[in-house]
């Protein structure tokens, strides 16, 4: 007669294989929901964050993302667009160079975002700003798309100097479910809660903030460093 410990070893591991067979069909039921009705980019670009396809991967690489974006950033004269979009030309906004930032946008409810394997963090979501300053007012474009989609929006802000309360830059931690850890040879992909930092530029007014998505280095230091001196000389006419 087969005892208990027994059946136990012949049920246990049909149990395992039936999980992850069944976790591995729930998971690309979902990708096929996420993949319909989207363009081919968008499709790449779903699969490039949803699973890297493990050793036998035929997903875009990590470079091969960030090339369609900065295509798309380039394919769009934003520089022009957010003066036309401003209604200024640019000899009107010479106190200071033109600054623009420019960065993944990580938001806790929505896009994607990926840890890649040059260790670069990632978003589904890409933000640009373009900031003029003229002798009374700070004029600002700020333009975000998706990349996974057809999501986008554009807005333009103007402050008087006098309204500003202060530019500052600061480092905000986003939580995400749902983001891919890694995918084995089999192409299975291991999901979880991860947390990253990104970085930003912020214009604060009585009762606003504006948030600016940025990579810190040597021109928005400079750049931010540039806008405190012209808020200072300002505020102390």
């Amino acid at each position: 007669m087969i005892g208990l410990l027994e059946v136990s070893i012949f049920l246990i591991p049909g149990a395992i294989i039936y999980f992850l067979i069944n976790k591995n069909f729930k998971m690309d039921k979902k990708l096929k929901q996420l993949l319909k009705g989207r363009t081919a980019e968008q499709q790449e670009v779903i699969k490039y964050f949803y699973s890297d396809g493990g050793c036998l991967s035929k997903n875009i690489s990590d470079s091969e993302y960030e090339e369609k974006v900065m295509a798309k950033v380039k394919s769009m004269n934003f520089k022009q667009k957010a003066l036309d979009k401003l209604g200024i030309d640019e000899s009107q906004v010479n106190e200071v160079e033109p600054i623009h930032f420019e960065g993944w946008k990580f938001d806790e409810k929505k896009g994607y975002i990926k840890y890649g394997k040059d260790k670069v963090w990632r978003s589904s979501i890409y933000q640009i700003t373009w900031i003029f300053c003229s002798s009374e007012q700070v004029y600002v474009y700020q333009y975000t798309f998706n990349m996974d989609e057809d999501g986008k929006k554009e807005q333009t802000e103007e402050y008087f100097y006098k309204d500003i309360t202060n530019f500052s830059s600061s480092s905000s931690t986003v939580e995400k479910e749902d983001v891919l850890i890694k995918t084995n040879c089999k192409g299975e992909s291991e999901y979880g809660r991860r947390t990253v930092d990104t970085d930003l530029f912020k214009i604060t007014v009585p009762g606003d903030k504006l948030e600016c998505s940025m990579v810190s280095n040597d021109y928005t230091e400079g750049a931010i460093q540039g806008l405190k001196a012209k808020l200072r000389e300002k505020k102390n006419l």
